[in-house]
């Protein structure tokens, strides 16, 4: 029997360019994108120029080449909130913050922001700002920056091209992309982010990528502890970075 679904060639093009980008190590020509795909290259330019028209994609115009925007973060967020990433993760978040003594959290990535998605507040520990459905900029964030470091360098200078995209709370935090890459060459470094009072005044952060099996940050967690506290940063790391590992077995099985 034939198949008597309509076609929509573009609607079908649109989507494997997304998919495409969304499978690279960072961004990519036009002419790898028509080349990998089978699609005229002046196809792909239209469709590309029509996806950064709404945010999905962003063009490095030095570079020449293409990678995912800020909407399309926002799509990967949607998912993260719909799927069972919250289920899975919220014994896990309890259970570290039992385990370390601090304030537990889950968070995923919307643009430049993060959405906590699970929260465990520890006993006798101040309230956060990091509360369920609370967005705040991920580069201020211990769970924004450790999955800003685990994203390819081309892809975080697409997100943060130049010093008007910077959010500020507290008066701290970097304001212009060479800080931002400083600071997320030190997460690299170290294998967690941390955040000192950028948040909120009195508080410091640890925090871990969750990736999925691309080695993309499908999530991040982090622990959140008074400044006055007597709490060594690399020891709650390491809780973090095993709560991080076994969520992502969990996910990807």
């Amino acid at each position: 029997m034939p198949d008597t679904r309509p076609q929509v060639p573009a609607a079908d093009q649109t989507l494997r360019i997304l998919s495409f980008l969304a499978g690279q190590s960072g961004p990519v020509a036009a002419s790898t994108i028509a080349a990998g795909l089978a699609i005229p290259r002046s196809s792909v330019y239209h469709l590309l120029d029509a996806l950064e028209e709404h945010g999905f994609v962003v063009h490095l115009s030095a570079e020449r080449r293409w990678g995912l925007g800020t909407a399309a973060f926002e799509l990967a967020g949607g998912y993260a909130r719909q799927q069972p990433l919250a289920r899975l993760g919220r014994t896990l978040i309890a259970a570290l913050a039992d385990r370390a003594g601090e304030s537990a959290h889950l968070a995923v990535m919307t643009g430049r922001d993060v959405l906590y998605v699970v929260e465990e507040r520890a006993p006798r520990r101040p309230a956060l700002v990091t509360d369920v459905g609370v967005r705040l900029p991920a580069h201020l964030t211990a769970t924004g920056r450790a999955m800003l470091a685990a994203l390819p360098r081309a892809q975080v200078r697409a997100l943060y091209p130049d010093a008007s995209v910077f959010a500020d709370r507290t008066g701290r935090g970097p304001r212009r992309p060479g800080e931002l890459r400083d600071i997320l060459r030190e997460a690299r470094r170290r294998g967690y982010a941390t955040e000192d009072g950028e948040v909120s005044l009195g508080t410091r952060s640890v925090g871990v990528a969750v990736l999925d099996h691309t080695g993309w940050p499908a999530a991040a967690i982090a622990v959140t502890y008074p400044d006055d506290a007597d709490r060594n940063a690399a020891s709650l790391a390491a809780f973090v970075a095993e709560a991080a590992a076994t969520l992502r077995r969990r996910i990807h099985g």
